[in-house]
């Protein structure tokens, strides 16, 4: 046992405030500042590992930072309306930063989930004052994801003073991440490679364009499940919640990546469940994906290179589906330990990946663009 974790048997008043956490009047204060934690043996090669941002260390995960963001600055610029609700879409990392920041700044919170949010963060929802409203039925072509915004788009229309985010489109979902990226740089000087799941595309583009600025030469690496269409792979179900997407949200910047990289359900189970056993600090489906690419790029880049990879949330709203092995075993998830290395592809639309795989082509793979302002874009236009 580490001896500096032992205190003295008698202390003076001086001396216990010495090692106080920080005090907060509010809880906003609490985001931010997380701790990154070396992840390396047994999970990773003997002598070869990566720093993890343990973005779980936030009230409600890596998302408490842009629902502040993106709400303080809607007040500023007058969208946002003193006490008016705000509406969104989420699969609910989103809706608790949003209960955050309702609570913050005393706005209601009506969030707009499927079927497949956890009991546990529904309940924190309900809880935290917010209206959770579920869709009943995917969307035929856009799937759950697509149902949730079209859902949106009619509750701000019964609504008119409503506001709603819009986390696929907005910018402010990119630059809310500039404080993660700055404290990255703080805590390890040097970063030659950075892994991030995307979704929205806010925090991976939000944290690797600040880190180009630092690191010019920096590796990025895309994750990303199989099913999502974000890279050019077609829409298929996805088991996986908080990465991939259906829709082709304007906050992926592509021009970012060098790779990206694909997992498939049952790996990034088999993955979230080795941390957990051998490093304790694990999460989810992102954390779990994540974590198996850096392990992959620990191996494969230079022992001296320092590689830092985003975890977007904590284990415990998992604690029924992730870590639970009725559940995993009824969707034959358990024992999908992934292979030494991924797959790999040339073109994204190569073919429909399945398993584990790796793409340097990074393209953007969007329609072109349309006019989709207002309600009529969260009803269905995508780009």
């Amino acid at each position: 046992m580490n001896s500096s974790l032992m205190p003295p048997s008698v202390l003076a008043p001086a001396q216990m405030l010495s090692g106080a956490t920080r005090r907060a009047h509010t809880p906003a204060a609490l985001v931010g500042d997380t701790p990154v934690l070396w992840v390396g043996e047994p999970f990773a090669r003997a002598g070869r590992g990566f720093w993890a941002k343990l973005e779980g260390h936030n009230p409600g995960g890596i998302k408490d930072r842009t629902a502040l963001f993106m709400v303080e600055r809607a007040r500023e610029r007058g969208d946002l309306l003193p006490g008016a609700r705000i509406v969104e879409s989420t699969s609910g990392t989103l809706g608790l930063g949003l209960a955050l920041a309702g609570i913050v700044f005393g706005h209601p919170v009506t969030v707009v989930t499927d079927p497949g949010m956890e009991p546990l963060v529904s309940g924190l929802l309900a809880a935290y004052g917010a209206d959770v409203q579920t869709v009943t039925e995917p969307h035929p072509v856009g799937g759950w994801q697509q149902a949730r915004r079209e859902r949106v788009g009619e509750l701000l229309a019964v609504h008119p003073d409503a506001w709603c985010p819009d986390q696929y489109h907005n910018p402010d979902n990119v630059t809310a991440y500039v404080g993660l990226a700055q404290e990255l740089v703080a805590q390890l000087g040097r970063i030659d490679a950075l892994v991030v799941s995307v979704g929205t595309g806010g925090h991976s583009a939000g944290i690797a364009s600040v880190l180009r600025g630092f690191f010019p030469a920096l590796k990025v690496v895309a994750v990303d499940t199989c099913g999502s269409t974000i890279f050019g792979q077609e829409a298929a179900p996805r088991l996986m919640r908080g990465l991939g997407s259906s829709i082709y949200p304007r906050n992926v910047d592509y021009t970012l990546f060098d790779e990206v990289h694909w997992v498939a359900a049952g790996e990034a189970v088999w993955a979230a469940r080795a941390l957990a056993r051998s490093r304790y600090a694990t999460g989810g489906w992102s954390v779990g994906a994540v974590a198996l690419v850096a392990r992959h790029l620990a191996t494969t880049l230079p022992a001296e290179a320092r590689i830092a990879a985003v975890f977007p949330d904590g284990p415990h709203r998992y604690a029924g589906t992730v870590f639970d092995d009725a559940w995993c075993r009824e969707r034959r998830l358990l024992g999908c330990e992934p292979a030494a290395a991924p797959d790999r592809i040339a073109h994204p639309g190569e073919r429909v990946v399945t398993r584990w795989t790796r793409c340097e082509t990074v393209l953007d793979p969007a329609p072109a663009p349309a006019c989709d302002t207002g309600a009529a874009s969260l009803a269905g236009a995508t780009r």
